[in-house]
Formats: C-alpha cells, sequence, structure tokens
C-alpha cells in the first residue's frame, strides 16, 4: 500500500516517495490518510529559488535549480498513517484485475486485446505443461491465488465475536487475473475462443449452489461467481468440505476465510486443521510472487505460517507438496574457494557435500521460470541464421563508433545479447535495426508501453534508413503485397496455423508505419509481424527495449515465441524500477553472464542526465540549471503539497518553461493518502477539466490511464461515451471499455505512481514527495521519477534528509529467483 508523503516546506531537492512494493511489486500502497486541502502561501507559481531552506547535502544555499537538501526547515510532514512496510497490491491490480477491451484498430465484435491475451495464457500453460510432462512425471497443478484485496476487519471481528457477518460488510474483490498473460504460443494450435470463454465464465448453476454455501458462512454472495470459476464445477462440494479454498479467490484473507471456516465448521475446525495449512501456504507464496519473488526460501516461508498461527509449519508444507498445491526445489548454492574439497591424511581429496538452499514455490512460476531457461538456452547455443554475410555486418559496425558498432558486431554472431543505458542509449537499438534491416532481417522492436513504443518510433524515422521505411512485403507472413507500413492485408489475418488472435492483422505500430509494437501487442498477435506457421513471430531479430519490466512469465512468452536461429536483443536501464510481476529477468542475466554485454557509453544530457546518473550510482548530485531544467518547492504538509502541485501544472510550468499541462505529468509515491493520485486527481480534473463525471466519473476529455490487465498502464483520454462503454484514445489506438469494468480499469491519469510511468517520458513532469513518502523511497524509485522528464523536473519536496539517504543507502529490495541457477548448466560455456 503505497504511502503519501505529506511534504515540509524547508526541504530542498524532492525526495521521491519511493512506491511501497506490494506484495506484487507494485509500488502504490495506500496510507488511508484524509486529504488535506491546500494550503501553502508560497506561490508555486514563480518558478524561482526555493525560500526559508539553507542547502544541506549538496552545499547550495536553497537554490531551487540544485540538487541539495535544505537544512534547518521545518520538519512538517506528518507522519503517514498506513504502514508503508505493508504489502501493497500489484501496481494496477486495483485498476484493472479485469481486463478491457483492448479496442486497438480492431473492429467491434472481434476478439479484445485482453481476452486474447487470456486465450495465449491458456495455450501458453498447456504447453509447457506438456513439456513437462514429457521431460518427467507430471506435475499436478497449483493453487492460483490472484491480487489482493481490501482487508475487511468488521466483517471479521463479527465472526470472531460468534455472530454472523452480514454479506454487506464485505467489499467485493478485483475480479480479474493478477497477472496479463499474452499470448498465442508456439508448437500446440491455439485452442479455439469458445472453450476458453466458457471456462471462464461458471455455469449459472454452480454460481447458484456457491452462492448458497457462501450464504451459510456469512461471507459475501458477490464473491459466487469467482469462486467458481476458480474451483470449478464441483466448487459447491469443494467449499463445503473445505472452507479456506475461498483463499484461492483474489483479495479474500486468512482472517476472512478463517470466520468463514468457523462459521461452516463449528467447533469442527482449529488453527491446527491441516486444510487451513496447505491453503495459508499457497496464500503466502502468491503473497512472495505478489511482491516479486518466484519462490520462498523454506525457512521464510516456515517463520511466515507461524505468524499466522499455524502450530506445526513443517507439515502444512508437507501437505501442500503432497497435494500438489506447491513445488519443492533444491539448489546446489555456490561454493567459496577453498571449500569445494579437502584432503585427508593421505593426500587423497574427498568431495564434500555442496550446500544446498530448499526453496518452495508454485506451479505456475516454476513453469514458466524453466520455461525461460530453456528458451535462453536455444537462443544461446544456436548459431543465428546467417542473414547476410560476415562483412556485410562488419560493414554496418565500421560505419558507426563505439558502443553502437559493439553492437553491431555481438548480433551479427550471437542469439541473446544484452545492451544496458539509459535514454540517451536508445539511439543504438535503433541504429542496430537499421542495419539489420538494410541486410534484408525481419527486424522489429517491441516497449514495455505505448508511449515508449511511439517515441521509439519516432527515433526510427528521425534516424531514417530502411528501419523507418516501409517493409518488404514480401517478408511479412501471408501478405501477396503491399508495405509493412501500410494497412494489412485482410489475407495476413492470422490463421489457425499462424496461431494469432483472430481477425486481427499483424500491423506495424498504429500510425507509426515504422517496425515497433508493444511487448502485449506483439503477444497477443494485436501488433508486431504476426506468426509463422509453426506459432513462431516471424521475424530475424527482435529488439525488446524496457527489459527490466519483463516478469518471468513475459518473458517465457517471448523466448518460447522466437524461431529457431533468431537473434534476441534485450535493451534496457538496469536502474530502474522492476517489473510488477514476480522475477528479476533481465538482472539475473546480466548477473549470469551468460551472452555478451553491451553498455552504452552515450550519457543522458544535460542537467537532468546529470542528476539521473549520479542517482543511479547513489549520489544525490548538485547540478547546475541554468534554464530551469529542475526546480525544487519545499512544502510543509499535505495540502500544501497538493496545492503547490496543481500549481506546478496549471501555471508555473506552462508559463515559465513553456510546457503545456496535457504535457505535464505528476508522479507520486502511490494512490491513497494525503497527496496520492487520487486526491491529485481529483484536484486536478478540477481546474483542468471540470465536469459532473457523468459516465462512471469521467468527462469527455479527461486524462486516463487504462489497465486492461494488473501491471499494464495505458495513458490516454476519454473521447466519448455510449451503451458499448466507455470510449478512450490511448496513444492513436481507440479502446472501449464496458461500463462494468469502468470501475475497476481505468482512472484519472494526471497523476500516477513510477510503476505506472515507468517505460514513459513526457517533456515536463513533476515528483510529489510529501512527507510521510520517508519509508518508502529507494533508489530505483527515485531514479524511475525523476528519470521520466525529458526537458524540466519539479521536485515537491517535504521529506528533508530522506532522500539523499534513500539515493545512497536503499537499493532494490531484493528477490528470490531460481533463474541464475536453472540456466548454469544448461548454457554451454556459461
Amino acid at each position: 500500500m503505497s504511502t503519501e508523503p505529506e511534504t515540509t516546506e524547508n526541504a530542498e531537492p524532492g525526495t521521491p516517495g519511493t512506491e511501497v512494493t506490494p506484495a506484487g511489486g507494485a509500488e502504490e500502497a495506500d496510507t488511508g490518510q484524509a486529504p488535506d486541502t491546500e494550503s501553502g502561501d508560497g506561490d508555486a507559481g514563480e518558478m524561482s529559488e526555493a525560500e526559508g531552506g539553507d542547502a544541506g547535502a549538496g552545499g547550495s544555499d536553497g537554490d531551487a535549480g540544485e540538487m541539495s537538501v535544505a537544512e534547518g526547515g521545518d520538519a512538517g510532514a506528518g507522519g503517514s498513517d498506513g504502514d508503508a512496510g505493508q504489502v501493497s497490491e500489484a501496481e494496477g491490480a486495483d485498476a484493472g484485475s479485469e481486463p478491457g477491451t483492448g479496442g486497438g484498430d480492431a473492429d467491434v465484435g472481434q476478439v479484445s486485446e485482453a481476452e486474447a491475451e487470456l486465450r495465449a495464457q491458456q495455450v501458453e500453460r498447456e504447453r509447457i505443461e506438456q513439456r513437462k510432462a514429457e521431460k518427467k512425471a507430471p506435475i499436478e497443478s497449483g493453487t492460483r491465488l490472484r491480487g489482493k484485496a481490501a482487508d475487511l476487519l468488521a466483517a471479521v471481528r463479527a465472526v470472531e465475536s460468534g455472530e454472523k457477518p452480514a454479506a454487506t460488510v464485505f467489499e467485493e474483490p478485483r475480479p480479474a487475473p493478477r497477472r496479463p498473460a499474452p499470448e498465442p504460443e508456439r508448437r500446440p494450435q491455439p485452442v479455439a475462443p469458445e472453450p476458453v470463454a466458457a471456462s471462464a465464465a461458471p455455469a449459472p448453476e454452480t454460481v447458484q449452489a456457491v452462492r448458497q454455501v457462501l450464504g451459510e458462512g456469512g461471507a459475501p454472495e458477490a464473491l459466487a461467481p469467482q469462486v467458481g470459476a476458480a474451483l470449478g464445477e464441483s466448487a459447491a462440494e469443494q467449499l463445503r468440505a473445505d472452507p479456506w479454498q475461498l483463499l484461492r479467490v483474489a483479495g479474500v484473507r486468512p482472517e476472512q476465510a478463517d470466520g468463514f471456516a468457523r462459521a461452516l465448521l463449528g467447533t469442527g475446525c482449529g488453527p491446527d486443521d491441516e486444510r487451513r495449512g496447505r491453503a495459508l501456504t499457497g496464500w503466502l507464496l502468491e503473497q512472495a510472487a505478489l511482491a516479486g519473488h518466484t519462490a520462498l526460501e523454506m525457512p521464510a516461508l516456515l517463520a511466515a505460517l507461524a505468524q499466522r498461527g499455524v502450530p506445526e509449519p513443517d507439515a502444512a508444507v508437507q501437505g501442500a507438496i503432497a497435494e500438489g498445491e506447491a513445488l519443492v526445489f533444491q539448489d546446489a548454492l555456490e561454493e567459496e574457494a577453498g571449500t569445494a574439497a579437502r584432503s585427508d591424511e593421505d593426500g587423497a581429496e574427498e568431495d564434500e557435500e555442496r550446500p544446498v538452499r530448499v526453496l518452495v514455490g508454485l506451479e505456475r512460476y516454476a513453469l514458466a521460470e524453466e520455461s525461460l531457461a530453456d528458451g535462453l538456452a536455444r537462443l544461446v547455443n544456436s548459431a543465428p541464421k546467417q542473414d547476410g554475410s560476415a562483412a556485410d555486418w562488419e560493414r554496418a559496425a565500421a560505419a558507426v563508433q563505439g558502443s553502437t558498432a559493439e553492437l553491431i558486431r555481438a548480433v551479427a554472431g550471437q542469439g541473446l545479447v544484452l545492451h544496458t543505458g539509459g535514454e540517451a542509449s536508445l539511439a543504438e537499438p535503433a541504429a542496430l535495426l537499421n542495419a539489420a534491416r538494410s541486410l534484408g532481417l525481419r527486424a522489429w522492436a517491441a516497449t514495455h508501453g505505448p508511449i515508449g513504443r511511439n517515441r521509439f518510433a519516432a527515433l526510427l524515422r528521425q534516424a531514417g534508413g530502411p528501419a523507418g521505411e516501409a517493409a518488404d512485403a514480401s517478408r511479412q507472413p501471408g501478405a501477396a503485397a503491399g508495405p509493412a507500413g501500410e494497412a494489412a492485408d485482410p489475407s495476413r489475418q492470422p490463421g489457425a496455423a499462424a496461431g494469432d488472435a483472430p481477425g486481427r492483422p499483424a500491423a506495424d505500430a498504429p500510425g507509426t508505419g515504422v517496425p515497433v509494437a508493444t511487448v502485449s501487442g506483439l503477444l497477443a498477435g494485436l501488433e508486431g509481424p504476426g506468426r509463422d506457421a509453426d506459432g513462431a513471430l516471424d521475424l530475424d531479430l527482435l529488439v525488446v527495449l524496457d527489459a527490466p519490466q519483463l516478469d518471468v512469465e513475459t518473458a517465457a512468452l517471448l523466448t518460447e515465441s522466437m524461431p529457431d536461429g533468431a537473434r534476441l536483443v534485450l535493451a534496457g536501464d538496469p536502474a530502474v524500477l522492476w517489473s510488477v510481476g514476480p522475477g528479476r529477468v533481465f538482472a539475473d542475466l546480466l548477473a549470469a553472464r551468460i551472452c555478451p554485454q553491451v553498455a552504452s557509453r552515450r550519457p543522458d544530457p544535460g542537467p537532468l542526465g546529470e542528476l539521473v546518473s549520479g542517482i543511479g550510482i547513489g549520489e544525490l548530485n548538485k547540478v547546475e540549471a541554468p534554464g530551469k531544467e529542475l526546480v525544487i518547492v519545499p512544502v510543509r504538509d499535505a495540502g500544501e503539497a497538493v496545492h503547490r502541485a496543481v500549481q506546478l501544472v496549471v501555471d508555473s510550468v506552462p508559463r515559465a518553461i513553456g510546457v503545456p499541462a496535457e504535457e505535464t505529468q505528476v508522479i507520486t509515491p502511490g494512490h491513497g493518502g494525503a497527496v496520492g493520485t487520487w486526491v491529485l486527481n481529483a484536484a486536478l480534473k478540477e481546474r483542468l477539466n471540470p465536469g459532473p463525471g457523468r459516465f462512471g466519473g469521467f468527462d469527455p476529455g479527461d486524462r486516463i490511464v487504462h489497465s486492461p490487465v494488473p501491471g499494464r498502464a495505458m495513458p490516454g483520454r476519454v473521447v466519448t461515451a455510449d451503451a458499448e462503454g466507455l470510449h478512450l484514445s490511448c496513444e492513436g489506438e481507440t479502446v472501449v471499455v464496458p461500463k462494468e469494468r469502468v470501475e475497476q480499469s481505468v482512472r484519472h491519469g494526471w497523476a500516477l505512481t513510477a510503476h505506472q510511468a515507468v517505460g514513459s517520458r513526457w517533456p515536463a513532469v513533476v515528483v510529489v514527495l510529501p512527507g510521510d513518502a520517508a519509508q518508502a523511497l529507494s533508489r530505483p524509485w527515485v531514479y524511475t521519477a525523476f528519470g521520466r522528464a525529458d526537458r524540466h523536473l519539479s521536485v515537491v519536496h517535504g521529506v528533508e534528509q530522506a532522500l539523499p539517504r534513500a539515493v545512497a543507502e536503499v537499493p532494490a529490495k531484493p528477490r528470490t529467483t531460481r533463474l541464475p541457477v536453472l540456466l548454469a548448466p544448461q548454457v554451454s560455456g556459461a
């Protein structure tokens, strides 16, 4: 739950409130604070030096253009009501667990982007399970718990007091799946849409039977559809036999399941019930996944179970493993030098028993991580196709200089290459794409979000060359004629063999005419080159930008979708926030050193580039900002922070910097609290687009962020609304969100969290750091939030010395993953 910090006035350069990575790796956490209304007498509209604060950390005296921390200012910010250490929902989970219709260019009545992703997820899982079954004995499906909902203390207390809780006390959980699972996949043909849709919606008789059981236990009957979808046709019988199966439903917490079980079973249940232990084991593993772990070490899991009142944690874990609800792994640890062997009296060496760590995880992430390791090993160990002679590649490398040439040479002879660097380094993948297209390769790039896609498309057009021109139609799947940049031929719609989303042609990025797509659109078949007859992506080279945002499931889908002999380049800035979903794929690959790594030597320019580069190495440096590229606005409390943020967006930045309000983005640590996105968006709407909110709280012209699935954020604007739903324009794409999904998947978007903003940049950014954000700050959060600005950064600052401390001392929270161990034996020469 992200904390909304209040800000103090005489603080200097801003301390961004770090998003408290929720149990899902998301940054948002609600503090529950009541919003303070505006205070603050100072004129935030003046883009001048911050008044009243002595410069501390940077050694500057209150220079609003310098990055120092003011000393001696009032520490004013009140503490946060919310616990910054609490686990919050995965980013976007509360913004839309149910997929909205992804619109795009698809015709009305065609399958939506979210539905295509859900279908692809099921197909991918079936493929992975089939592969695992061929390698070893089949593994029963583990539990699948999703998301996290509000804590319903009133209902819990009612049950604990012996009363039957009223259903109205319960809040409805977020209805949708937690992770996006893009993509039709490779070898098996995709399943038909009808069975998938049918399986997602339980039969009416099943829902009715579950509703009756829920009513008997005092749980909200509104949960019946989710319970039916999670447990299947026999959901009512399973729930009556094991009430803790309710924990399989998104948003249900252990104390609520305990109350439900007591209401159903009476004195026949207790904390030592083995059913409770198994269910809590699965629930804790899902919470770990929300925090970014793909598995938990056994001691940590046992300790967490003990804290939940399980008297015999070890028996609970063993029971979950025996029932196939969890998997156990023993991974050998790296030995220190000198400990691998010892000599006996005769001088003979005896191998010591190698130390191992015991991990427990859910099948879903275990299979994805193993599939990812297999796919990466295939790319590393396979020689890429000889598209272009060695001399041709060398000529392309010789035409450029520095790390760009290194990147081209590495890609020429390797199937997997890693590329690291900041915003300026994007010119190098652009040059690679141009060079590859000039050699006749079907080369594509994929970004995390639509803003990043359109920015990279503009960079390619600016660079010129084949990548910016229409692609050869003969290279496109099934196309008889017509360049890739033009409207796709209907005959190129993915068919049964290609395995793309039905009714949607493969195409370039909407409106760009260049070979760039979003990762989700590429995998779902809604963007990109389409698929070949084997179901693999029809390309020779794929450059994935924003690679740190890849979770294990998405990365597994990407690698499994790569055709044999193709080249994959993973590029990104390793200092930004990690993925919302579980895993740290890019960081693990960098540490494993199984393939060439090219570090860009292009520094980000200007004062903002200097500032962000310093943050990346743990230094909050004083920078000169003669053009007011950086301005610090100290504040004392939450009300003043809101007032100053609105004033900056509406008046100061447009007047002094020349960036209009529609191109200025506010970033704050979380959604709730006194200075969260909810409060800031309400204040900004009142100033920029006042209206009654007659369309589910929205009006035409409102700036929004659409989350078709958790972890995906698509900024856009409201166009209109009708019987079909809310019509949005998201970076050139038309999206229609059904009215029943608007509340879950659409939010106002003048203010975002850092996880929602990652992968995007704006001409001007206002980072709001209220005082209660201090405990949520970390170096990756500060780096990510400050790095979203192109021309100007304003920091509404109230956390004082917490900012330099976070930058210097608070790295990313560690995540437990198995990818490095899985890669080691599979990659030759690793």
